[in-house]
């Protein structure tokens, strides 16, 4: 007795055109390059691998750890950990932020980021594929899709009203790339591939465990047959039984790639065509269009995560930056690590205002403690990182010094691997830190010295303080020493505040004013327990 057979027709274009798995140049004209530098100022380009090291103390690795999560993070970092001093490149990046701000604009380039990363995933998934005939056609499909990508991109490009130079130079790019000789002759080719391979039919012959491919001659369609025989069956919202559905979409198993195959053995010219399309055309994606889509998602990312704070309330601006001037002048700005943390739990998030002038180079915060002080200083920090990168900080208006560099110095527990005591430890880092620092740089300081005595104290910190001012860097000092604050005319003096009614209510307001003298007494009555409200606590009526 024969084995029953089967005959199915197949098609190539829907065997061969499966979507791979999403883990899985350069012949535009124009002066647009990049979407982080303005033309003519490429060269400032340095990015950064490695994290800067004041990222800790400021809390920058929370911020650029949430901004990049689940995106192309070895993309990204580097972007995120390389300011520049440019006050040129700085607008430039502040301007297409601007643009991205708008959501009209905003909306189109998720989409166009999804397009160019399905491109890359097949091309991606083509390196995988050891047969020719499957890589070729992937690659004709990503070559498809990223025809089609570029043409909606320019079609909404050209759609919005846009401001910055750097959006502008996009699609003034996008504009002559897609009339440009290569593009069209890519977009013509790979279409008339798509059409001559959607020309091409087989059927496929089951017997047993045994698949005979052959070309199609108008034999039955089974699938047509059985649908039509299970028509009562949808009609009464049954649903016919049907094949099994695959694990996925993304790849061809090793039976559908063995029978594609023989698919380009039975039509030698389709596939030969297709061979000597991807040998000229492989290398499709432009170098300019690849960079632009890494390098817009640092805005995307960066504008997705202050959305919320955005949302909750909290203001955001583009500040006023200066590679010269040292004025500064910041209002109701906020810590981004510990805002996204507080919003998260509901809390309220208390902003602060600062402003150097003149001579004033150094802030000099005092208070009683967990009044805010810490948050301040990693505050003033992220403010002057995030402007060096264009971005919008927290604030409802600022004005902002670019440094070549930010020192921060915050308390660590001891290193009992370099055999060093906690002050030999501060001492050889901020030895160091004093002699790279220049005059462009940002100092942020949070209670040095806390380990040795009062005396030796005020000593230690008025050298350091006294380094600083005379480097005539800027920056911010938080301590419980009431002198620091009147070293200089440079120094300016201020204190966090509590409830008037109530000392014991931090208000975390930071304001401009002369030390109280109560600090260091405050510190050491809580250090000793002997506070107001611990000791009312303890005596009861």
């Amino acid at each position: 007795m024969s084995e029953a057979q089967t005959f199915i027709p197949g098609n190539l274009v829907r065997l061969a055109d499966r979507k791979p798995h999403p883990e899985a140049g350069g012949r535009g004209t124009g002066a647009f390059t990049t979407i982080l530098f303005p033309p003519g100022l490429e060269a400032l380009r340095d990015e950064r691998n490695k994290e800067p090291d004041c990222f800790v103390d400021l809390n920058l690795d929370q911020v650029v750890g949430a901004a990049v999560a689940r995106r192309d993070e070895e993309v990204l970092r580097p972007i995120f950990h390389s300011p520049c001093r440019s006050e040129e490149v700085v607008r430039y990046r502040q301007a297409v932020f601007a643009d991205l701000e708008r959501p009209e604009i905003f909306g189109i380039f998720p989409q166009f980021g999804e397009a160019m990363r399905s491109v890359h995933a097949n091309l991606h998934y083509a390196g995988e594929i050891s047969t020719g005939s499957h890589r070729n056609t992937v690659i004709l499909r990503a070559a498809g899709l990223y025809c089609e990508a570029i043409a909606a991109f320019l079609r909404n490009l050209a759609a919005l009203d846009l401001e910055s130079e750097g959006l502008a130079g996009l699609h003034a790019y996008l504009a002559d790339y897609a009339r440009s000789p290569s593009f069209l002759a890519l977009a013509r080719e790979t279409a008339a591939q798509r059409e001559a391979l959607s020309r091409v039919s087989f059927g496929m012959l089951f017997s047993g465990d045994r698949v005979k491919v052959r070309k199609y001659a108008s034999e039955p369609d089974y699938t047509t047959i059985i649908l039509d025989r299970f028509a009562k069956f949808r009609e009464s919202g049954i649903a016919p039984p049907g094949p099994a559905k695959p694990k996925d979409d993304f790849s061809l198993n090793h039976i559908e790639e063995a029978i594609l195959e023989f698919v380009s053995r039975l039509f030698p010219e389709a596939f030969g065509s297709l061979e000597d399309y991807v040998s000229r055309q492989g290398n499709f994606i432009d170098e300019v269009v690849a960079r632009f889509g890494r390098e817009i998602g640092f805005y995307i990312a960066y504008l997705d995560f202050i959305r919320p704070l955005r949302r909750a309330g909290l203001p955001f601006c583009r500040p006023i930056v200066s590679a010269s001037s040292k004025a500064t002048a910041v209002a109701e700005s906020f810590d981004l690590a510990l805002a996204t943390r507080i919003l998260a739990e509901n809390g309220i998030v208390v902003g602060n205002d600062f402003q150097l002038s003149g001579p004033e180079r150094l802030l000099v915060v005092s208070g009683p403690n967990q009044g805010g002080k810490t948050t301040f200083a990693r505050m003033f920090g992220q403010l002057h990182f995030l402007a060096g990168l264009g971005c919008p900080v927290p604030g409802n208006a600022a004005r902002l010094f670019l440094p070549d560099r930010i020192f921060t110095h915050f308390e660590r527990e001891e290193d009992i691997a370099n055999l060093r005591g906690k002050l030999e430890d501060e001492l050889v880092h901020l030895h160091r830190s004093c002699q790279a620092m220049t005059a462009d740089s940002v100092v942020v300081l949070n209670e040095i010295f806390n380990s040795t005595s009062l005396d030796d104290q005020i000593f230690l910190s008025t050298q350091v303080l006294e380094r600083i001012l005379a480097i005539d860097a800027i920056g911010v000092c938080v301590t419980f020493l009431d002198p620091l604050s009147t070293l200089s005319e440079k120094t300016v003096s201020m204190v966090s505040t509590v409830g008037p009614e109530e000392p014991a209510r931090r208000t975390f307001r930071i304001v401009r004013k002369p030390a109280d003298g109560l600090a260091y007494a405050l510190s050491l009555a809580e250090k000793h327990g002997v506070t107001y409200a611990k000791l009312r606590s303890r005596v009861r009526p």
